[in-house]
């Protein structure tokens, strides 16, 4: 893999949508895709769809993504093509001694964890730094976080500092099962497919910096970020698989994506949702604007 920090070479805009596919795309989902998507083509740029590989439910997404008329630039990557690519970019981080072998249990850590601690990353305390504690065991490999805070302006969500150290510690980037961590392949991925601008959920912000010192570690470029509200119901839970949000309906792709317009704040004429469904994108992609969105973390879907 070949890193550089030159962005005088990269192309204006590259973005793009990279789901986990747990199962069917959900409306929350489907307000990620979109605007995304028409970051990217109001400022005439290229949008990828790398989807996270789980048999199955990955391609159902692209079906879906397909009935609601997503054009993507590229052939789809999957992340089980790319273990070369995250392998090189671990030996390097291993070698250069910015990552380390660790034998630390997740029960371990969660009995340590400090009384009030509100975060759902498990703080790590250093256990394995300077040596494995337990060497028979299974070995995850943790990112050797470095010291000082790192900075970084989201487009919606406005300045943001953060300091790993005290945040998180250092964090997994290849797990026990010797599956590589999403830290480490959401940066390689972004850098290998030349991501200029990120634009997803904002439960996905506290990740960032994270994704950020390995990027730097690697002498990867940096995207811009943008985080979107959240899609919550009436109880104030967040819309996903997980809590059994139901799949969108692609027999009405453009009364659907009518609705995603609607809560994206972008004010779409009552009519638009009757037309074509290209008539809806034209619509879409002329008047995307994501002001509206600025400092909000999440929405209430009526």
């Amino acid at each position: 893999m070949t890193a550089t920090t030159d962005t005088g070479s990269r192309p204006r805009y590259r973005g793009r949508f990279a789901p986990s596919p747990t199962g069917p795309l959900h409306f929350g989902s489907l307000v990620a895709a979109t605007a995304s998507y028409l970051d990217a083509r109001r400022a005439g740029g290229e949008w990828l769809d790398p989807p996270r590989e789980v048999p199955g439910s990955a391609d159902e997404i692209v079906a879906t993504l397909d009935a609601f008329g997503f054009q993507w630039n590229e052939s789809i990557v999957r992340q089980s093509e790319r273990s070369d690519l995250y392998q090189a970019a671990l030996d390097r981080l291993l070698a250069a001694g910015l990552a380390f072998p660790c034998s630390c249990s997740r029960t371990e850590l969660q009995a340590a964890q400090p009384p009030g601690r509100e975060s759902d990353e498990l703080y790590y305390f250093g256990w394995c730094r300077n040596g494995v504690r337990a060497p028979d065991r299974p070995l995850a490999i943790r990112f050797r976080v470095p010291p000082g805070t790192i900075a970084f302006t989201d487009r919606l969500q406005g300045p943001q500092t953060v300091d790993l150290e005290l945040d998180t510690g250092d964090f997994v980037i290849r797990r026990r099962d010797g599956l590589f961590a999403y830290q480490l392949a959401v940066a390689v991925d972004d850098a290998a497919q030349n991501i200029t601008h990120v634009v997803r959920g904002a439960d996905l912000l506290g990740s960032t910096a994270r994704q950020i010192a390995v990027e730097r570690a690697l002498g990867l470029p940096i995207p811009e970020y943008a985080h979107l509200p959240l899609v919550i119901d009436a109880n104030g839970i967040k819309l996903s698989k997980s809590t059994g949000a139901a799949a969108v309906d692609v027999r009405q792709p453009a009364h659907e994506l009518w609705r995603t317009l609607s809560f994206l704040q972008q004010g779409p004429p009552p009519d638009l949702r009757l037309g074509p469904l290209a008539t809806v994108w034209e619509w879409a992609i002329e008047n995307w604007h994501a002001r509206p969105l600025a400092g909000l973390r999440q929405m209430e879907l009526t």
